[in-house]
Order: structure tokens, then sequence, then C-alpha cells
């Protein structure tokens, strides 16, 4: 990969998520002032327009690409050529398909470095009923995940899981109007996870999975207990398998396997694709798996037990 020496910073989000408010604040801001010039390529116009003194103070040149088809390699090596920006900020249009510009050609040293999607909480659901594949397509890659406009009362623990099926790495965030609300999870979880087993019921697999990775601090040390799949892979070591679980991330033909890498002696006797009733320990270590660190279990009891009615694990 070349060397990038043009970093892309890149806004993507449905119409009025708050793109344009969150780079009017940023580019306000002492941090964001560089030497060089700023080219801002916006892929679509909301009501909020931009502070022109801010603009000017930093530099910023602003193109406008009102289709799709318009975002070609000639016209951002045209863009390259005239203004020679040190730095491109994209606000793209959340109702083109991200990997065109994710698959596009860039000039010379420009690359993504930053990736954030912003999401206005009081119409996510109603976009995730109707436009599901594209904000998953979104925030796959995303870096951080903004949801703005938050009120009292909103699922934010579902809304949180809908982004982490699809990015475990992704950094999300929720702000109302005066800033970040924090401790949305308290009193959430459907299971005691101060029993000495934490039992976990197959229609909250998918709950624990994602607070596991996200809060070491309440399931190191402990047990838990549940169903799942088997996955053996020939990068495992030979005690090495994962009981764990589909889950459907858009829609029926789009649906990925979730689960964490358990040991145990009985590894070696398991198949792919059996169903397991597993007690075991949880701690937290680097695997090349996640590449990074995450919950390794280690089996106190592993025993076969029939598959379950309703494999799938529903994140919505």
């Amino acid at each position: 990969m070349d060397e990038i020496t043009v970093p892309i910073y890149l806004m993507a989000g449905f119409l009025e998520s708050g793109k344009t408010s969150f780079l009017n604040f940023t580019i306000e801001q002492d941090y964001f002032q560089i030497d060089g010039p700023t080219l801002l390529i916006l892929c679509e116009e909301g009501e909020e327009e931009f502070d022109e003194k801010a603009m000017k103070k930093s530099r910023t040149s602003v193109e406008i690409l009102d289709n799709p088809e318009e975002l070609t390699p000639e016209r951002l090596v045209a863009y390259d050529a005239f203004y020679n920006p040190a730095r491109i900020i994209i606000e793209y249009n959340g109702m083109w398909q991200l990997s065109k510009l994710e698959e596009l050609d860039m000039p010379k040293g420009w690359g993504i470095v930053q990736h954030i999607v912003t999401v206005d909480a009081s119409t996510f659901q109603v976009y995730m009923n109707n436009m599901k594949s594209l904000f998953v397509e979104m925030i796959k890659n995303a870096d951080m995940v903004l949801f703005n406009r938050c009120e009292q009362g909103m699922p934010l623990a579902a809304f949180r899981r809908s982004v982490k099926v699809v990015n475990q790495a992704a950094e999300i965030i929720f702000e109302d109007g005066e800033g970040e609300i924090e401790n949305i999870f308290e009193d959430e979880m459907p299971f005691d996870v101060n029993a000495d087993i934490i039992e976990i019921m197959d229609e909250d697999y998918g709950i624990w999975f994602i607070d596991a990775m996200d809060h070491p601090e309440t399931y190191k040390g402990k047990k838990v207990s549940f169903t799942g799949m088997v996955l053996k892979s020939r990068e495992f070591e030979k005690d090495m398998f994962v009981p764990g679980r589909m889950a459907m991330t858009c829609c029926a033909d789009d649906t990925t396997f979730i689960g964490y890498v358990c040991k145990s002696p009985e590894a070696r006797a398991l198949r792919t694709g059996k169903w397991v009733k597993v007690v075991a320990a949880v701690d937290y270590k680097y695997m090349d798996f996640y590449n990074k660190v995450g919950p390794v279990l280690t089996a106190v009891s592993v025993e076969r037990t029939e598959p379950l009615k309703d494999e799938l694990v529903y994140f919505n």
C-alpha cells in the first residue's frame, strides 16, 4: 500500500443525520487548523450551511457532487492538481453505496484515515426498517458511529447492538442536545452477572456477545453457560473451537457467525455444525482470531445437544 500523504476524513450518514453540524463544529476547533489547504467534497447538500468565516480561516475549499456518476478517478485527479490539498474531507451521500467510494482508484497519496458515521437516533429505526443494507455497508468499516438527538426512553442498547454485530471495533457515542450520554446500559442485562454461573438464555446470546467484548471487568474470572454451534478451523490449536451462533445483520441472505474461542480437551472430537451446551470460565487474551484482546473461554464442561429451533441471533 502506498504511503498516505493526503489523508481523507470520511463522513457518512443519511440526510439530516448531523454530518454538517459535526463538521461545522470540528472546522472551528484549533486542533483542526493545519498549514496546507483542505478540500471538502460534498456529495449532498442538507439544510444546514457551512460557516464561511470558519471555512476561510481553515483554508477550506468546497466542491459539490450531485450524483454518484460524478465521483470518478479523473475528477479526483483534477481536484488534486487544482487545489493541491493537504487534507480531504468527504461528506458522503447516505443514499449512495459506500462501496463505490471504497473501490475507487484514488490520486497518488490519498487514503482514508478516519471514517465517521452520524445517525439521527429519532429516525434510526425507520431507516433500519427500510434501508438496512445501506446502513450496514455504511458502518462496517467505520471507526466511530455517533448517535445524536438521543432522548430518554429510546432503545439505545438495541441501537448499539445493531452496530456492534456488524463492526465490533467501532467506537459508539450517544449524544443528546447537551452532550454525551453515559451509563446507558446500567441494569439492562437480562441475566444475572453476579451469579456463580451466568446463565445465558438462547434469546440473550447476542446481548451477551456484545457486552462480553465491551465490558471485560464484568466477566473476567466468571463462568458462563450457553448453547452454541461448533465452529472448527485449521488455524486453531487442536484443543480450541468456537461455540457460537449465526447472526442476521441485514436480511436472511446476510448472516455472520459470532462467537468466542473456547479451549477444551474435547475440542478434538467436536465437528463443525454440531451443537453443544458449554459451561466455561472467561478470561481475556490477545487472539489472532480477533486481531485484538478479547474473551477466551476455558470449558468446564461441553455437552452435545440438539440444535435450537431458532438458530439465528437477530439484531434489530
